[in-house]
């Protein structure tokens, strides 16, 4: 998804190490506590082909303390900084990046189709709900051409279901 901060570049970038997930509960954002939704996250193993930001030097010290108070509001994330192999040919770089332990609480683990089916049609936070996370994040990846078996999956599941 296309951030909330003005950023200086976008680059295509690949990690090695981590996957994408939807797999992080949230009781605030996309659910709340009553109907947990649930949030991206990276999780150890395999790779994934994301989006990487770069601030300009004078917005980096407001901009970080916008996003580690909106994505820390838990502590449960493990903010890391990853090599991010990028597109453009010039290298390497390190991004700040948003990981999670399975051991966590926040991990809710495998899900069953008919349980995300549930948290897609019922689950809403202070940003909206779940399944316009997916959508949006989705869309925005396949604009930079990038495709996530895992996440178009779950968004044909809930086309199919009528979402």
């Amino acid at each position: 998804m296309e951030p909330w901060f003005r950023a200086a570049q976008t680059l295509v970038a690949k990690v090695q190490g981590y996957h994408r997930a939807l797999r992080l509960r949230s009781l605030v954002n996309r659910g709340s506590a009553e109907q947990p939704g649930l949030v991206m996250t990276l999780l150890s193993g395999g790779s994934c082909r994301g989006l990487l930001y770069r601030v300009a030097p004078q917005d980096s010290e407001a901009t970080l303390h916008r996003l580690w108070l909106r994505e820390m509001v838990v502590g449960t994330y493990v903010p890391r900084w990853l090599d991010c192999h990028c597109a453009d040919g010039l290298g390497t770089r390190k991004a700040l990046a948003f990981t999670l332990s399975r051991r966590s609480p926040g991990w809710v683990g495998d899900l069953a189709d008919d349980r995300l089916l549930h948290i897609l049609r019922h689950a809403r936070g202070r940003y909206g709900t779940t399944l316009d996370y997916l959508t949006r994040a989705v869309t925005c990846l396949r604009e930079h051409g990038i495709h996530d078996r895992a996440l178009e999956r779950q968004l044909a599941l809930a086309r199919a279901h009528g979402l």
